[in-house]
């Protein structure tokens, strides 16, 4: 029975690194990591707009997760008006399904954006352009993950939540 675990946000609110955290807290070899920059940026080199190219790999990759690993983390932008359809039909395929939305201030991600390797690729302006506030999915098990809990307390409370389902 596989499980899903969806990280959603906004650029430089740290769905890579809490996802990162997450697998490596597992046992090793029971997860698959999808990040939706790796595979719209650097697999395809597509741009991030309607029926692009990555939404349909996402979901084959996460599928191929569910037959081989026991828990697929998939981590990204993900805009809801883009992605949600494909996400909607993954929750269908997974037995369980755990869903966090990163709600931050568009002014700690400016602080965390600043410590990161990738701040020297782009600034504030192009954060302030790609902004989704409160991009939530509305789906009933969405969490809100907020400014005020550290990568350690989100990876604790998802391993918990894991072990609940």
């Amino acid at each position: 029975m596989a499980t899903l675990i969806l990280l959603r946000g906004n650029s430089a609110s740290g769905k890579t690194t809490t996802a990162k955290f997450l697998q490596q807290a597992l046992p090793q070899g029971t997860s698959l990591l999808v990040s939706q920059d790796v595979i719209r940026r650097d697999m395809l080199g597509v741009k991030d707009v309607p029926n692009n190219l990555a939404i349909e790999l996402i979901r084959h990759i996460c599928e191929f997760g569910k037959e081989h690993t026991e828990i697929v983390i998939l981590e990204g932008i993900l805009s809801a008006a883009i992605y949600k359809r494909m996400l909607l039909d993954l929750f269908d395929t997974f037995e369980k399904v755990l869903v966090y939305y990163f709600d931050l201030s568009f002014e700690e991600t400016i602080i965390r954006h600043k410590k990161r390797p990738q701040a020297q690729e782009f600034g504030e302006d192009s954060l302030k352009k790609w902004w989704l506030d409160k991009d939530y999915l509305e789906v009933m098990n969405e969490k809100a993950l907020t400014q005020e809990l550290s990568r350690e307390e989100i990876v604790a409370k998802i391993l918990e939540e894991l072990l609940k389902i």
